[in-house]
Formats: structure tokens, sequence, C-alpha cells
């Protein structure tokens, strides 16, 4: 009896293992298939060929993705107009026609107004403000939660930092001089200034000097002084003001296409996330190199007036912003869902930065 039970006993033993072995030969099988899966994607921006930093940051992107999963990611940059115009990123990569793009939100403020607050909100957050309550205070939950009937899964990857107040024909000195005044502004911001009087223009970013040299518009925001200055707005038009009241913090988007982003193995899910964040950070720190060498720049033009906002404009407008995100949010739900998290995570925040940041400049200043 002994002697036989030993017998079925390992006979059990041996079966079991053999079975085990099957499964974990399986699930190896899975595996090695999965790591040497091969996705050939397209990317598309909203930024002009060759435009340095932001182009550049979506490009430096997929390099980096491309040596990480060593060609199992395979990214094709397209520049805005390259593939589709820069206007349509949105639809393209919600439609699956593409499986990536790189902008802001605030561009698709059309068709999905709530958006614009991942992207910047006038007198709102800077960079270290929204990128806090992006990863940290649940903006970006509510931000993959805006995209996901879209087919979108966001995750952001860069931000401009305090933008300048831009680009103006005539001297800005009370809130009369905005009224009737066409302005390349977008978001929340270009809102603001149309309840301000002027009329807001949405042009993409390589039609923007033509229009102002041209006269089609009289004023237009940019992004700072390095991008500006390569634009070549310092020679169509003459002052140049501060701050950059509706653009605090620009955040950019990575938008995927859910479908596509299923698709990928957790790994290299895993890269997209991780490269996403880095090359934000190359982005936003590339920007604070640059803006502050090309400032000085500026500032030896003699045919450029840098100039500050009058504190009673700044006043008004920051009045005005006031009024116009109330308004939308008594019209839609959505919008008042984000605004209303926003509001409550900037308000904490700026506890902090009055006792961080602004202690700090004013230490500096006396």
């Amino acid at each position: 009896m002994f002697k036989q039970s030993r017998i079925i006993f390992f006979s059990l033993c041996l079966l079991l293992a053999a079975c085990g072995g099957s499964d974990s030969g399986e699930t190896s099988a899975g595996i090695h298939e999965a790591n040497h899966q091969m996705f050939k994607w397209k990317m598309v921006t909203t930024w002009p060929p060759n435009f340095p930093i932001f182009q550049e940051g979506a490009e430096k992107f997929a390099a980096d993705v491309k040596i990480m999963s060593q060609g199992r990611l395979d990214i094709h940059v397209y520049a805005g107009g390259e593939l589709v115009p820069p206007l349509q990123v949105f639809d393209a990569v919600s439609q699956g026609t593409i499986e990536m793009g790189h902008g802001s939100p605030y561009y698709w403020a059309g068709k999905v107004p709530e958006a614009q607050f991942f992207s910047s909100v006038p007198f709102g957050m800077t960079a270290k403000g929204m990128n806090a309550w992006l990863y940290h205070g649940g903006g970006l939950d509510l931000w993959k939660e805006v995209y996901a009937p879209f087919n979108l899964v966001p995750m952001p990857m860069g931000n401009t930092g305090v933008q300048m107040g831009g680009w103006f024909n005539k001297k800005i000195e009370s809130l009369d001089d905005i009224k009737g005044l066409r302005m390349r502004i977008p978001g929340l911001g270009g809102k603001v200034f149309k309840r301000a009087g002027g009329n807001p223009v949405l042009l993409a970013g390589s039609e923007v000097y033509t229009a102002l040299e041209r006269g089609m518009i009289d004023a237009t925001e940019w992004v700072g002084p390095f991008h500006d200055m390569r634009l070549g707005l310092d020679r169509a038009a003459k002052y140049y003001y501060f701050p950059g009241w509706h653009e605090p913090g620009t955040e950019f988007e990575l938008m995927i296409n859910s479908h596509a982003w299923a698709q990928l193995p957790k790994d290299l899910q895993l890269m997209v996330e991780t490269t996403a964040a880095a090359v934000g950070g190359w982005i936003y720190t590339q920007m604070e190199f640059h803006n502050q060498a090309s400032l000085k720049e500026l500032r030896s033009k003699k045919n450029v007036e840098v100039l500050e906002f009058p504190a009673e404009v700044l006043a008004e407008l920051k009045r005005l912003t006031r009024e116009t995100l109330d308004e939308e949010a008594s019209k839609n739900a959505k919008f008042k869902k984000i605004y209303d998290a926003y509001t409550t995570f900037s308000e904490s925040y700026k506890d902090w930065s009055k006792m961080s940041d602004e202690a700090y400049q004013k230490a500096l200043r006396e």
C-alpha cells in the first residue's frame, strides 16, 4: 500500500509539473511574441515644419521612443499641413486615420470647450501649478474623461511657461484701445478679449506673420521672445506687451487614438508615458533658456518698444475673465465641472505660490 501510494503521488507531481510547464511555455511564448510585435505609427502636429522646440519636441519624442523600444514603436512625425491641416489634428487622431497628435487643447475649443482648462486659463496657474494639478491633483483623470468620447487618450507633453502679451501696432493705454482691435488670440483668452470689445481671430502659427504684416490683423500673441523673433513678428509690429495674462502656462498635449493605444503592449505604453513626461520637461526648460537670451536681443532693437500693460487694463481684463468663465459655466455642465475642479485646486495652490515664488521675487526686488 505504501509503495503504491508513493507511485500515485509521484505520478501526480509529474502530471502537475507537465501541466505547469505547458502553461508557462504558452505564457512565455505570448510575452515573447508581444515583445517582438512591431508598430509603425504616424504623428501629426499643429506646428509649422522645422518649428524650434515645439516641432523639435515632437520629433525628439518619436526618436527617443524608437531607441528605447529598439524599433518596436516607430513613429513618423508630420508637421502641420504636411499630412493634415494644423487645426484638424484632433479630428484625424479621433477618427483613427492617424495614431498620434501633438498640439494644445485650446485649439479644439469649438468642439470641446472644457478642454481649454487643460491648456491655459487667463490669470490662472503657471506651468508649475498646472503640472501639479494634472499629475497629482486629479486634472489628468478629468482630461481623460473629457477626451474619452472622442476615442482619445491625452497626456501632458510640454509647457511654454508664462507667455508674452503680444504684438500691437498701437499703444494700449486703456481698455478703450482694445475695442475693435483684430487680434490673433485663441482659447479662453480670445473669449475675454471679445468681451473687452476686441475681435479675436484664430490662425495657425504659419499664418500669423503674414496676417500681421499685411494688416489683416492689428495685433497678435504668439509665444515668447524666442519664437516671436523667429517668426519675424518684431518686423511686423512695434509694441511688445507683457505679461501674457491670457496664457500664464500653456500646456501641450500628446493625444493618442484610444483603439491604437489599446493595441500597444504595457511596456510600450509605459515608454510612451515616460518619454512624454521627459520631453515635456525638455520643452519647458528649452523655453526658459531661449526666452531669457532673446529678450535681451529684443530690448536692444530700436524699432521695438517692450511695454507692460497698464495696471488698470490688467485689472479690467481679470474682472472680465471671471465674468466670461462664469457665463460659460452657466451654459455648459461639463465646462462647469472642470472649471470647479480647476478653481478649487488653483485657489489652494495660490496660497503656496504667494509664500514661495511671489515672496521670493519680492525679496529679490527689495
